[in-house]
């Protein structure tokens, strides 16, 4: 009985009181937009830099694929505040935008990945045919290989998805009030040293089995095509 009571007073303080839940809704609001705003910049910037890698100009690729190197061998959390306070500082832009555009960045790399190795897995003869039937090089990337590839890149890319809404937990570096800074308010108001971050795993925790049971439906019916 003694530790229903202190689970229960505990949910309460953290929860209940003064309606502290809201922080959470809110949050949890905050980090879905900058994961969602992030993830269609990273799939434009991954779109481009495939492109740029696969079109095999040397200047084109060798920025492309510094860029690659540089944004996956640095923390996600170093990128974020050197846009903030270096590259974006005195802007006056949002912080949501500010932290869209560095999230973004740092998915594009991971996305051009995903999306030059879904194109590189079609079978070259697809592309030979097509050429050798009149197509442009672009007609046979758009009509041919493009729709091929996606087959494989849209179940890494909800994989990503997920990958990027556990990131986002670090845009507190920048005071913006996500999921985990609001579990950080919380802790601060109710001097509980764990409950709140409990609270917060398990929201996030939540959000991505949802995620990975579409992203294991889409994956099974994407096959089921084949």
């Amino acid at each position: 009985m003694g530790l229903l009571y202190t689970l229960s007073d505990a949910l309460y303080s953290n929860l209940i009181r003064e309606s502290r839940y809201l922080l959470l809704v809110r949050g949890l609001n905050m980090t879905v937009q900058i994961s969602l705003y992030a993830l269609l910049i990273g799939i434009v910037i991954g779109l481009l830099v495939a492109v740029a890698r696969i079109t095999h100009i040397k200047v084109l690729d060798g920025i492309a694929k510094l860029y690659v190197d540089v944004i996956r061998g640095t923390p996600v959390v170093v990128q974020l505040v050197i846009i903030y306070y270096a590259v974006l500082a005195g802007s006056g832009l949002p912080k949501l935008l500010i932290a869209s555009v560095a999230f973004g960045i740092n998915s594009g790399a991971y996305v051009s990945e995903l999306i030059r190795a879904g194109i590189m897995a079609v079978d070259k003869g697809q592309m030979e045919a097509a050429r050798s039937l009149g197509l442009s090089y672009f007609q046979t990337m758009r009509f041919v290989i493009v729709p091929q590839a996606v087959k494989n890149i849209l179940p890494a890319l909800v994989n990503e998805a997920i990958v990027m809404l556990k990131e986002t937990s670090v845009a507190g570096y920048i005071a913006l009030d996500d999921l985990t800074r609001a579990g950080n308010v919380i802790r601060s108001r109710t001097f509980d040293p764990y409950t709140p971050f409990l609270l917060v795993a398990a929201v996030y925790l939540y959000a991505t089995t949802i995620m990975t049971f579409f992203a294991t439906k889409l994956e099974r019916r994407l096959h089921a095509s084949d």
